[in-house]
């Protein structure tokens, strides 16, 4: 006995630019300490334009602007893969345990989601920001344990319908435990729900992230799209319309999160995979 089989989808061309986008993001954070031509903190004469030399210029201390932004790449991405792994986690375990059991569970854990959600997110993470100034780390976890209860949401509702699917009340006859359930069959079946908020979250984080950093409240020792873009405002960047300094972290923050919107909206209109039941 087996649920219905996945209907067979090909990306369409646009999802494939924002997969090609993302990859080539991931390769530039891997690989910034090779093909950047400098290191980012090494100066040279402040405030050139782009040359060839410089293709980016350089900002108000002398730095390369292609090399910080191609060694901020990696630590925006981190801030935002990390945060979405902290929220996808939380909000899946809560959401998974909540749907699968209900009753007095669901209650307490959704009732907790529901004050969760009330918390101004940006405004607290704003003030955590500002007195613990400890770097990225804490933010991705400040940001993590806030970011999570959407997808709580999300994911009990899927699972509140998977769970009286036939093919697990199947499962239920034929004796298997609840953590077999809940992981072998019904997450395999909410995955298509998840992935996109995992990359949806992603770019939230990214963007929530260059904010703290554009507001001053990023860690000014570590290279990042955000600080890139609070120094150009901060040293004159923009009233010296040097548009190469702010332009360019931007347009890089902008391809990013265009490139993860467009997977997440391509992993969202994937099928779920039924389970198979013995015999």
């Amino acid at each position: 006995m087996r649920g219905p089989e996945p209907n067979s989808r090909r990306f369409p061309k646009v999802h494939r630019l924002g997969l090609a986008l993302l990859l080539g993001f991931l390769l530039i954070a891997v690989l910034a300490e090779v093909i950047a031509p400098y290191d980012p903190w090494q100066r040279f004469q402040p405030y050139l334009s782009p040359r060839p030399e410089h293709w980016l210029g350089t900002n108000d201390l002398g730095n390369d602007i292609l090399s910080e932004l191609l060694h901020g790449t990696r630590v925006s991405l981190l801030v935002g893969l990390g945060t979405a792994g902290i929220a996808t986690a939380l909000g899946l375990v809560v959401g998974l345990i909540s749907g699968y059991f209900r009753g007095a569970v669901d209650e307490l854990l959704m009732g907790l989601t529901d004050v969760m959600l009330m918390i101004p997110r940006i405004p607290m993470v704003i003030i955590l920001a500002a007195f613990l100034k400890s770097g990225y780390g804490v933010i991705v976890l400040v940001l993590g344990l806030l970011w999570w209860t959407p997808t709580a949401r999300i994911v009990r509702s899927k699972v509140l319908q998977v769970r009286e699917s036939a093919f697990v009340a199947g499962q239920r006859t034929l004796g298997f435990g609840h953590l077999r359930i809940m992981f072998s069959d019904i997450l395999p079946n909410i995955l298509h729900v998840l992935s996109p908020k995992f990359m949806l979250t992603v770019a939230s984080a990214m963007i929530t992230e260059a904010s703290l950093s554009f507001l001053g409240l990023g860690d000014p020792g570590v290279k990042s799209w955000g600080m890139m873009i609070h120094f150009a405002f901060e040293k004159g960047g923009f009233i010296r319309d040097l548009w190469w300094w702010y332009t360019a972290p931007g347009l890089a923050i902008t391809l990013c999160v265009l490139s993860l919107v467009l997977i997440g909206f391509a992993a969202g209109k994937e099928e779920p995979v039924a389970a198979a039941l013995p015999g």
